[in-house]
């Protein structure tokens, strides 16, 4: 099945488009749980500003638990927490039980929260295949074109036997947990939330399956589920004509 692609004049119009689209994600979905897992980044930061400024009482929260595709090994005050800024724009604002956000614990163990995390996934998402099965997925794009925290020199991960992985960032030597690329193929929906021009050309080589797009990691998410792009103008190519079908 290929993208479905949603183009917007900017990233605040951008993080209007997705919160709409997942409130009919959400109403929509079958079951009493929609198991969502969030990204970090800024277009995310937008999208949690807004969900609690504009759409409090739209949004069936008591239906959805939180989950991250990756998390930086660092304390839930840090600035570089994911966590910490969902819960600093979204969470401490809105009405929603505590067991329902499933946050990867960045000040523990790495070795051991890499394993705790995984197990917590396993044992409260619905498998298919053997795998965690996701309702929706949502990722970023990194200008070195890795995704959650999949990087060009860790594309073994997307292939990985294990629900989570332990990793290092290549430049600063940072760790991280991420799902591996399994997972993420295995979920229901997955959508890309990328904006900037920065992220034009990884984003057209990507789309257009250009060849050197292989190597980055975020060209080999192929769900078995629905595959959505979310991307501003800047991001589409300022030459291109914004359209707002689907391609």
């Amino acid at each position: 099945m290929p993208p479905i692609i949603h183009t917007a004049e900017s990233p605040e119009y951008l993080a209007g488009d997705f919160a709409n689209q997942l409130i009919e994600w959400v109403n929509n979905s079958a079951g009493e749980s929609f198991h969502l897992a969030l990204s970090g980044g800024r277009t995310p930061s937008l999208l949690f500003t807004l969900l609690a400024e504009k759409y409090t009482h739209d949004i069936p929260w008591h239906k959805i638990h939180f989950w991250w595709g990756d998390e930086r090994m660092v304390s839930p005050g840090d600035p570089e927490s994911n966590f910490g800024v969902a819960d600093n724009l979204l969470f401490s604002k809105i009405d929603i039980e505590p067991g329902r956000i499933h946050r990867i614990q960045g000040e523990s163990n790495p070795q051991k929260e890499v394993g705790r995390y995984a197990t917590e996934i396993d044992s409260q998402i619905p498998m298919l295949s053997g795998l965690p099965n996701f309702d929706l997925i949502i990722l970023g794009l990194g200008d070195d074109g890795h995704t959650a925290s999949i990087f060009p020199d860790r594309m073994e991960l997307l292939d990985s036997e294990t629900t989570t992985a332990l990793v290092s960032h290549p430049e600063t030597g940072q760790l991280r947990i991420t799902l591996t690329g399994r997972v993420l193929n295995n979920a229901k929906k997955v959508a890309f939330l990328a904006s900037g021009d920065s992220k034009s050309e990884i984003y057209n080589m990507i789309i257009k399956n250009a060849p050197k797009a292989s190597d980055f990691p975020a060209s080999h998410i192929h769900p078995k589920g629905e595959l959505h792009w979310f991307i501003d103008q800047a991001c589409l190519g300022r030459k291109q004509e914004l359209e707002s079908d689907n391609l």
